[in-house]
């Protein structure tokens, strides 16, 4: 990636995310999470359209924490255990070890960068807040 390339990314996430926010300790999901996946997922997970029996919108956090999977036997969000949560390991594209299907989320979409990993895992860590 050129210089030019690497700072358009760097402020790609800084308008996502907002200045600092992913690193500066505790993780919204109102502020920080949520707008992630509106961007990469809510346009394949929403009513009428929703993959995997997952609906993204209007309410995401109540379709993920501490809902069964229906692709594997872990919970879709398992609070303060994101290697346990399967929607962590399907972003990962380590599904598949814990006895889920399908392929690697967003699917026919650039994985999700190490940061935006990061997030996702550590906004789980903290325990799957309603924040």
């Amino acid at each position: 990636m050129t210089r030019l390339g690497a700072r358009r990314h760097w402020l790609a996430l800084v308008v996502l995310f907002g200045a600092g926010t992913a690193t500066a300790g505790d993780v919204s999901f109102e502020n920080d999470v949520l707008p992630l996946l509106t961007v990469r997922c809510v346009m394949c997970h929403m009513d009428g359209a929703d993959q995997a029996h997952l609906s993204l919108y209007p309410d995401a956090w109540s379709h993920l924490v501490g809902i069964p999977s229906t692709q594997s036997p872990l919970k879709r969000v398992e609070a303060a255990l994101p290697d346990k949560s399967y929607l962590y390991l399907k972003l990962m594209g380590t599904h598949l070890d814990a006895g889920g299907s399908g392929l690697r989320m967003p699917v026919q979409q650039d994985a999700l960068g190490a940061d935006e990993l990061t997030l996702i895992r550590t906004w789980i860590a903290q325990g799957a807040l309603q924040n």
